[in-house]
């Protein structure tokens, strides 16, 4: 096992000219960074003191990974699969459920208790103890989701993989998301945050907190403990004016011992759809 600064001056060497794959040291330089990744020793982004830091790197060695692998056919019972990305492995020790038909790709790490009803988990993604990707939820590649997580039906929380550098979606612990709900373009939502059903977040929608005589506006994140809905406001185009998205802060959750009690309460005090 090389050390990490080793590893990670191989995978940029390699990123920047390809033509280092043939080597086998780069290659296996490569493989060994999602091999860790997979068993949680490395992660794409992590929370320190100034806020998230992404490390480019392990994305390179994701991107190369595809690289260095070769499309194979793979047999799970009845159904068949033909990629690159095996699925992960270990679920029964690692202490995770995985109902089917829910996948989690190779190169993802899942924590203990976590479950995944028929949803999807990329390469590179994160998920947190306790945390319910429920079903037709995807977490998309580099995604990094906390723990206590709820995820409901058919949340999208979108892959940022391209460029390196680009931060992912990230959903701090015990935020909820409800049903429908996107968020892409390394959009944070915050600790304890709350989603009402379909919310939709880009690096640009604007997240207005319309709870004080004036609005305040965010963009590309959720400040903790907000319970957010879909809104609509007017803007001015050449043709007119016309009503597009955005998200309304309608209050803020209040602390309780009981969190999934909370979770759904932070929605029906505020009148918002699960």
């Amino acid at each position: 096992m090389l050390p990490i600064d080793e590893l990670s001056q191989k995978v940029s060497a390699a990123f920047a000219d390809r033509t280092k794959l043939k080597d086998p040291a780069f290659a296996a330089a490569v493989r060994e960074t999602v091999a860790r990744l997979d068993a949680g020793e490395l992660r794409v982004a992590e929370k320190g003191p100034d806020g998230w830091k992404v490390h480019a790197w392990v994305k390179e060695a994701i991107l190369l990974f595809f690289a260095v692998s070769e499309m194979k056919v793979m047999e799970v019972g009845p159904f068949e699969f033909h990629d690159k990305v095996p699925l992960k492995k270990g679920l029964d020790a690692a202490g995770v459920r995985v109902v089917p038909p829910g996948t989690v790709r190779y190169g993802a790490f899942v924590e203990r208790g976590a479950v995944v009803m028929p949803g999807y988990v990329n390469i590179g993604a994160r998920v947190g103890a306790g945390t319910m990707v429920d079903t037709w939820a995807t977490v998309g590649s580099c995604a990094q989701v906390g723990s206590d997580v709820h995820l409901s039906g058919g949340v999208g929380l979108g892959g940022v993989l391209e460029p390196p550098t680009a931060s992912p979606v990230i959903i701090e612990d015990r935020a909820f998301l409800g049903s429908r709900c996107i968020v892409v373009e390394g959009v944070v939502v915050e600790e304890e945050a709350v989603l009402g059903a379909n919310v939709v977040l880009t690096a640009s929608t604007p997240i207005i907190d319309v709870t004080g005589p004036e609005e305040r506006v965010f963009k590309g994140r959720v400040p903790a403990r907000s319970v957010v809905i879909p809104g609509m406001r007017e803007k001015q185009f050449p043709a007119g004016k016309y009503m597009v998205p955005c998200a309304l802060i309608i209050g803020q959750r209040t602390q309780s011992t009981d969190k999934k009690t909370s979770l759904n309460s932070a929605l029906r005090d505020f009148g918002v759809a699960v």
